[in-house]
């Protein structure tokens, strides 16, 4: 035992072993930046004891995330999933009624990429690949996510210009990014975001005083929502998750 911790000691140089916070992501925990929090949080133990965010893994350490073996993830599983009104887009929610990786019966451990409210359906992505996540969610690579909205009265070709060009939101400080628009009906249009912000697409209908009534999600990337009804997922794979990586520097 004592010849082993020497081993861990001389071997943890600042190039041994992979950053933690990279591990968790690589199994497929969450994205790096949440692996960060977690490991905030004290829920992360190496050998049983809670390490330092910056921390590295050695080989032969054992780490555990709220108490769990962590291993290291054999091959990159990514899920289209039509999240359902009702489901919330958390690990650990005590007030949710329905919890995401509680919907969903995978063999594989899979968390989201990106986040669709309660009150929001459609188009889920989940992985395995911590680092697709972060790729998929940074906002700075611009990722265009579709969405078809119906709002509480007529629209005005007016507001969608509005939007298209970029709304000042006040509560969140922010203006929006350029976007795209579509009318499909009298209450009811399509919408494409290269951004995130929280609730962006009700706080904009707001600002131009709309109600959203639904709003659903068809496509992130190059992934669509095709023929999924609400509840059901499917495996993305071939060409179409080539694509994916691709579109994520992968």
């Amino acid at each position: 035992m004592k010849r082993e911790e020497a081993r861990k000691k001389e071997d943890r140089t600042p190039s041994a072993g992979v950053r933690l916070n990279k591990y968790l992501a690589d199994a497929g925990i969450c994205s790096r930046r949440d692996a960060d929090k977690l490991i905030e949080e004290g829920v992360v133990r190496i050998d049983g004891e809670i390490p330092e965010v910056g921390r590295r893994v050695l080989p032969g350490d054992v780490v555990t995330c709220r108490g769990e073996v962590v291993g290291k993830r054999t091959q990159t599983v990514v899920l289209a999933y039509y999240k359902p009104v009702g489901v919330t887009c958390s690990e650990r929610d005590a007030h949710a009624e329905r919890l995401v990786t509680k919907e969903i019966d995978y063999p594989v451990r899979v968390t989201y990429a990106g986040r669709l409210d309660r009150d929001s359906e459609g188009l889920l992505l989940l992985s395995n690949d911590g680092d697709l996540i972060e790729a998929m969610m940074r906002g700075s690579n611009a990722h265009e996510k579709e969405y078809v909205v119906k709002v509480g009265k007529e629209l005005r070709p007016e507001d969608l210009k509005r939007m298209e060009e970029g709304i000042y939101l006040k509560d969140l400080d922010q203006t929006t990014r350029p976007c795209k628009t579509e009318i499909l009906g009298k209450n009811t249009f399509r919408i494409t975001l290269t951004q995130g912000l929280n609730r962006q697409i009700r706080r904009m209908c707001k600002a131009c005083g709309y109600e959203v009534k639904s709003l659903k999600r068809v496509r992130v990337l190059n992934i669509t929502l095709g023929k999924l009804l609400p509840g059901e997922y499917r495996e993305v794979k071939g060409e179409e998750l080539r694509e994916l990586l691709r579109s994520c520097g992968r």
